[in-house]
């Protein structure tokens, strides 16, 4: 058994501060690492030591400098790394030199990520376990007469998807010839700028189906759970807007396949620690396997607030040694995880989605959150004064509410974005209120077009915030005697300085008296 006394969080953000949190409740030191854009963020004052990393490399590249974060962790003294998600989680080469160096990986081995992190190779894990997969390439498409071959003999649409991806990056949908040429050569390129990696792939499109996800969990010696599902279909441009569990249109039955399914694909590989084996339920209730990312995922609140179990805690546990059926993790078998209740989870980001959900930059000049009963924020980047730029994610808080009923949790969730104030850069504060009171998401029966299909959500009226118009508009008046557009108003001049000394004040007696 492998005791931690110290941790480096090989990442950024909102998922860094989570696992600094897991670990200072389990008595662990933390160190994190930050780029020179990151030298601001809030993740570094959570953490017992921040180190600076990839000097004269870009603000992606910095995060994905495999020698220099272990070579910094050995030389801090640093037991084990936890790569969060997105940047180095998935990557094969991250956990195998880890390994090397005598660092424990908090996460699965680099053959378990070799062999599921890969689309195309986690596809045909599934099938020779008789998981059922959507018609698609087996391999990366290596030209463009390859990739128009295939589409013409499974038909259109088509889905591309970068081989190494997540997050929606490299993903696109081709509905003709022009779309899949176009489509083809853009994924490669985010692919390789995103993952180092620009294979890409090709399978059969799905219209609308349910995008259910799995979390299974899985310990070293071969004890393997899984802790039900959780319905991620709300999404835009393939990144997941709103998740909640459970999947509220599943049967029993259909959730029982589901979850053996999701078991069946990671006892394939003797899966250890934290992942997530992902769905697509048709219309008529066929469920295909997509992927499986050996991570933890953003939307992995959502499950701890239904099973009361501590994902992130559990994985350290874990790669200390620990297992499933002990004290420290406390789950004795699969019979013990029992959901209670309904859980939703809102990502807040600087998007304007009246603007196509463009992203917005910028100072926050205001941040006041919503919390509660019933409510968990797990915040990321946004307090006042914090600087929001354009180089990554625009995640800024996950509201994340629970209740015994469905409706009760959407309350709650309505009710902390109301309170939410944040000024200074545009959110999507309005459209996750819109798509929470939509008639459709309250029955649990969104598609994955469900935002495309429905152009009501982007009716969104302005937040009025007249007393800081007001309030800018005399400053500028005050300070640079800017005309008004509409009418004059009296604004007080600005006193000067008097240059006579003959006023009397504190500093005077102190000159004069000490």
């Amino acid at each position: 058994m492998k005791t931690f006394k110290k941790v480096l969080i090989a990442n950024r953000g909102e998922i860094a501060i989570r696992v600094i949190r897991a670990c200072h409740e389990l008595g662990i030191r933390t160190v994190a690492i930050y780029s020179s854009e990151d030298r601001y963020a809030l993740f570094r004052t959570k953490s017992d030591e921040s180190y600076l990393i990839g000097k004269n490399k870009g603000p992606i590249e910095a995060y994905l400098g495999i020698d220099e974060i272990i070579s910094l962790a050995l030389k801090k003294g640093v037991d084990a790394i936890h790569p969060g998600y997105g940047f180095l989680a998935e990557n094969p080469d991250f956990s195998a030199k880890c390994a090397e160096a005598g660092v424990e990986f908090i996460g699965p081995t680099a053959q378990m990520i070799e062999s599921l992190g890969d689309k195309i190779k986690s596809k045909l894990v599934a099938q020779s376990v008789g998981v059922p997969t959507i018609p698609g390439v087996e391999q990366p498409i290596k030209s463009d007469e390859e990739a128009i071959e295939f589409a013409s003999k499974c038909g259109f649409p088509v889905m591309l998807k970068a081989s190494a991806g997540g997050g929606g990056r490299g993903m696109r949908i081709a509905r003709d010839e022009k779309e899949l040429l176009t489509g083809l050569h853009n994924a490669r390129n985010e692919a390789r700028k995103a993952f180092g990696n620009d294979d890409i792939f090709m399978e059969k499109y799905l219209d609308n189906p349910k995008h259910i996800e799995v979390q299974v969990l899985g310990d070293n010696y071969g004890n393997l759970v899984h802790l039900f599902e959780r319905d991620c279909s709300i999404q835009r441009r393939h990144q997941k807007v709103i998740e909640f569990t459970p999947a509220l249109s599943l049967k029993e039955s259909q959730r029982e396949v589901i979850c053996s399914d999701a078991l069946k694909i990671a006892r394939a590989v003797n899966y250890r620690n934290a992942g997530t084996v992902e769905f697509l339920v048709d219309s008529n209730g066929q469920h295909y396997f997509i992927e499986m990312n050996p991570r933890i995922q953003v939307e992995h609140t959502i499950t701890e607030m239904v099973t009361g179990i501590d994902l992130v805690q559990s994985q350290i546990l874990i790669a200390q040694g620990y297992r499933l059926e002990s004290n420290e993790v406390g789950i004795k078998s699969q019979e013990s995880v029992q959901p209670r209740g309904y859980a939703i989870q809102c990502r807040v980001t600087t998007e304007d989605p009246a603007n196509n959900f463009a992203p917005d930059t910028g100072r926050i000049d205001v941040y006041r959150t919503g919390s509660g009963y019933g409510l968990r924020l797990d915040g990321g980047n946004g307090y006042t004064g914090s600087v929001i730029s354009p180089y990554y994610d625009s995640l800024l808080v996950k509201i994340i509410s629970s209740s015994r009923t469905f409706e009760d949790a959407i309350n709650k969730s309505k009710r902390s974005i109301r309170e939410l104030v944040i000024e200074g850069v545009k959110t999507n504060e309005g459209f996750l209120l819109n798509v929470l009171s939509h008639p459709v998401f309250i029955k649990g029966d969104c598609g994955t077009n469900f935002i495309e299909n429905t152009p009501e959500l982007f009716d969104i009226t302005p937040r009025d915030n007249s007393e800081a118009r007001l309030l800018k508009y005399f400053g500028e008046k005050a300070v640079n005697e800017t005309k008004g557009l509409t009418r004059e108003y009296d604004v007080p001049r600005v006193p000067k300085i008097p240059e006579s000394t003959s006023l009397s004040g504190t500093k005077q007696i102190l000159d004069s008296q000490g």
